[in-house]
């Protein structure tokens, strides 16, 4: 049976349910992560949490604002990599 794709909502879900991030008002797909207090700190664990729950390793090289930018971006991101190392 095929893994079901990495949502924006997963991301979200990983994002508040780890403590990676605790923000104050509620996270959408399209919410600033950066501005919800997306920090190296915060990357770092969540680097660790994605590797652990989507069993994929993202590179420092890969570690850009633009796919870390909001969980729809960082899903589609990590949706692409699962995809691509298939």
């Amino acid at each position: 049976m095929p893994e079901a794709p990495i949502s924006p909502a997963a991301v979200i879900a990983l994002l508040t349910s780890e403590h990676i991030l605790e923000p104050q008002e509620h996270l959408t797909p399209d919410t600033d992560l950066f501005s919800m207090g997306l920090d190296s700190m915060a990357m770092m664990q969540l680097l660790l949490q994605i590797e652990e729950h989507f069993r994929l390793t993202v590179s420092p090289a890969e570690m850009t604002r633009e796919r870390f930018a909001t969980a729809s971006a960082l899903a589609s991101f990590l949706e692409e990599k699962r995809l691509l190392a298939a």
